[in-house]
């Protein structure tokens, strides 16, 4: 089975789950019924972002010794320097220049979740503009950020606010014309715009019956993350799926459980001053945010030197 159906099968399937866990979250009102219970959610969502959501992004280090190779370089100390400066770089501009870091890191976001999260593209080299694809690609990740803002505006600029960046009040409709056009957009970037349309769906639902972080925890984990680990264990072993995850998962244990534990000590220390939630929230979000740059920029760099 190739990466392609493999991904078809995926976006079904979460779809049905997703239908399902909706439909009995509203019978048993379980939001309502979560609320009771913040400390237990933000850990729970916590251990699955940390392992399974962040676990696609673990093979970056075998991504980068081809890199290197390209440029000739021999020692993978050089990756690990750049790739660690990168982040910290980014969390010390969170810390000195909240908005303009999130700002940008909701952009870039967009992007990457528009880019990784289509089944398949249409040709983009038709486009007579890259920027084209760039504004495409936005617009179809962008969803991920605008549902949680239309259907859970409270909750997500409380969020916000525990990031250090606030916001006094939002544009429903605009964010509600964001929504639609995400939604137009999958006509225009994916052959199989049937298959776009419920990867879209299931991430509409999720934020229609559970909390911003919930709804995210569910998609980041369970439909970007896999997916691409789905791409990564197909590099593994092309012929045979089950000897490519079993390699994919000896080689991706390193990166993860020295990442989840950052996450840990970042918890740990963060605690000390802010609340349990609210460090929770700034340790998801700002490390990801200092993941998803230097990750970013080597699939760029990868995907730039194989043309």
């Amino acid at each position: 089975m190739n990466t392609f159906e493999i991904d078809r099968r995926h976006t079904v399937f979460f779809f049905i789950a997703a239908v399902v866990v909706c439909a009995y979250g509203e019978i048993l009102d379980l939001n309502t019924i979560l609320k009771q219970y913040p400390k237990f959610v933000s850990v729970a969502c916590f251990f699955l972002i940390a392992t399974i959501g962040v676990s696609h992004g673990a093979l970056d280090n075998l991504k980068g010794k081809k890199l290197l190779k390209k440029y000739r370089i021999k020692n993978i100390f050089f990756f690990y320097l750049i790739y660690s400066l990168i982040s910290i770089f980014i969390i010390m501009f969170w810390i000195f220049i909240p908005s303009i870091t999130l700002f940008s890191f909701l952009i870039i976001a967009s992007y990457h979740f528009g880019k990784e999260d289509n089944v398949k593209f249409y040709s983009f080299e038709k486009l007579p503009n890259i920027k084209f694809k760039f504004i495409f690609l936005f617009i179809k990740g962008s969803l991920v950020i605008s549902a949680p803002l239309w259907l859970h505006p409270e909750e997500t600029l409380q969020i916000f606010k525990i990031l250090n960046f606030s916001l006094i009040h939002i544009n429903e409709n605009l964010i509600l014309f964001f929504i639609i056009i995400s939604l137009v957009s999958n006509f225009f970037i994916n052959q199989y715009w049937g298959h776009a349309l419920l990867d879209s769906f299931s991430i509409l639902f999720l934020n229609l019956i559970f909390s911003p972080l919930i709804a995210f925890t569910f998609y980041f984990c369970f439909l970007h993350s896999i997916r691409h680990v789905f791409s990564l264990v197909k590099e593994m072993n092309n012929k045979n799926f089950e000897k490519g995850l079993y390699k994919f998962l000896r080689k991706m244990m390193p990166l993860t459980t020295i990442t989840a534990g950052i996450f840990l000590i970042s918890f740990f220390l963060l605690i000390n001053y802010f609340s349990v939630e609210s460090s929770i929230l700034k340790v998801i979000f700002i490390g990801l945010a200092s993941l998803t740059f230097p990750h970013i920029l080597l699939e760029y760099l990868v995907e730039k030197n194989e043309r």
